[in-house]
């Protein structure tokens, strides 16, 4: 049985050193201030997104997700790099269109043994299950039975957010100026 590849994107809030110790892929989500553009983890930093966040009169951010040819192009390199096969743990789709981009770009290679995952999830919630795939492609578990595994550890994922202020999810269009305040 050869290699398994574990993939996953920025929002699974997993350090670099971190994914590299556990030989994982991670994919950029994109971050934008105004017109500037950045590979999350890649050309901005978590430390350097909350000095901008926080700068006066800086523009609100907006994020988008890795396109297919980005996931696209993480996948080649895996099987490239020798993996047999690839288990993708993405944030929920319920609150970013990255799965179907890893969906669309395993779909661009279909003789590749390539199993997206939805992880129904954000930030450490994505990269609790996507270092559970880790560890079991470590063990040389086949790629079909981790995507299974963490699958069914999806609902066993509890995702608790506390704020300091609603001001930046009002400022998102999240919340409504009336709920900010009364919040």
């Amino acid at each position: 049985m050869g290699r398994v590849a574990i993939v996953t994107d920025s929002a699974s809030d997993l350090t670099a050193g971190v994914a590299v110790a556990r030989g994982v892929r991670i994919v950029p989500l994109y971050v934008r201030f105004g017109e500037a553009e950045f590979r999350a983890g890649v050309d901005l930093t978590t430390d350097e997104f909350w000095t901008r966040m926080v700068e006066p009169d800086a523009p609100f951010p907006t994020t988008a997700a890795a396109s297919p040819g980005d996931f696209k192009a993480a996948f080649e390199a895996e099987l490239e790099g020798g993996a047999e096969a690839i288990v993708c743990v993405t944030v929920g789709g319920k609150l970013s269109a990255t799965v179907k981009s890893a969906e669309l770009a395993a779909q661009d290679l279909p003789a590749a043994e390539i199993h997206v995952v939805d992880s129904d999830s954000a930030s450490m919630g994505v990269g609790i299950l996507t270092l559970l795939a880790a560890e079991m492609a470590d063990a040389e578990v086949p790629a079909a039975e981790i995507a299974a595994e963490v699958r069914a550890r999806v609902r066993d994922v509890d995702l608790y957010v506390a704020l300091d202020t609603l001001e930046y999810l009002r400022k998102g269009g999240r919340v409504s100026p009336a709920r900010a305040a009364i919040g």
